[in-house]
């Protein structure tokens, strides 16, 4: 094991604020009843996890007729049970299932079964877009072998002859808690000082929602709209939780496997980012988790 260069305990006092930045704003929200919308069916594939659930929502706000496809509403992508009840009549489908398995062999048996069967489906139905959600830097994180499932079904989508657009987003704030349970060992967790530009899962389901009612575009990302280390993101979220680990920086740490740098789990210039603040979305789930 590489002999750890350098170490870093929390420290008392106020952390370095994370860098802010300044773009065109995800519009879900101000395009909502700015103009009038032709009213689609939309098919959301994995329409009761996290984001799924807020992109059902969401397209619901805006009139649109929404079924949300999941095993527990008698559709499976994998055996291909249901789709075509399900896609007849259909406008767009978006795609937010994610593999059961994060084991390499697994995931990609998954997206490569699931994206055959949806992609026959929707010639069939006369399906005018494919939406799916993707991560950001996936070509960067190979060494997990699941990030190799997730750009061999980007290249399944881009040689399916659909009009698709692929939302490349970074790592949700939903998810903090669990890179730190990842990385603790004791009473300690251990992480790089590796830059992050984490977001709300609102914030994802906006973007995927506009890319639902938009032409196809590719290829897009997005982000949110502050940077961080990833030291100092965990330190923020424990300190909030009332957390006492400690937080060690160590340039030598892995990330799920895989070694980081700057760029590892950051978007390109001209991504497109959200509108919630870290801050913001800690004071919100302190208050939800309090009801």
């Amino acid at each position: 094991m590489a002999k750890v260069q350098k170490e870093q305990k929390a420290t008392a006092g106020p952390p370095p604020k994370p860098k802010t930045f300044h773009a065109v704003p995800l519009s879900t929200a101000a395009h909502r009843g700015s103009r009038q919308e032709a009213i689609m069916k939309i098919v959301v594939i994995g329409g009761s996890g996290l984001i799924g659930s807020r992109v059902v929502t969401q397209l619901r706000q805006r009139g649109h007729e929404v079924l949300a496809a999941s095993p527990s509403t008698g559709v499976n992508t994998v055996t291909g049970e249901g789709l075509k009840d399900a896609f007849a009549g259909a406008d767009v489908v978006i795609d937010v299932a994610n593999s059961p398995s994060f084991e390499a062999a697994a995931a990609l048996a998954f997206f490569e079964a699931a994206g055959r069967n949806i992609f026959a489906a929707e010639k069939a139905a006369g399906v005018k877009l494919h939406v799916a959600l993707s991560v950001i830097g996936t070509e960067r994180l190979l060494e997990f072998g699941y990030f190799g499932a997730k750009l061999a079904q980007e290249r399944l989508i881009e040689n399916s002859g659909q009009p698709y657009t692929i939302v490349r987003a970074t790592q949700f704030f939903e998810f903090v808690g669990g890179i730190a349970q990842e990385a603790t060992q004791g009473q300690t967790v251990r992480v790089s000082s590796a830059q992050i530009q984490p977001m709300a899962a609102d914030d994802v389901a906006a973007a995927v929602v506009d890319a639902a009612l938009a032409p196809a575009k590719g290829m897009v990302e997005v982000a949110g709209p502050e940077s961080f280390q990833l030291d100092q993101l965990i330190r923020t979220y424990l300190t909030a939780r009332n957390d006492r680990r400690d937080v060690i920086t160590d340039p030598d740490a892995r990330y799920f496997g895989i070694k980081l740098d700057d760029r590892s789990l950051t978007p390109d210039a001209g991504a497109r980012l959200g509108t919630i603040t870290f801050d913001a979305w800690l004071r919100r789930d302190q208050t939800t988790a309090a009801a």
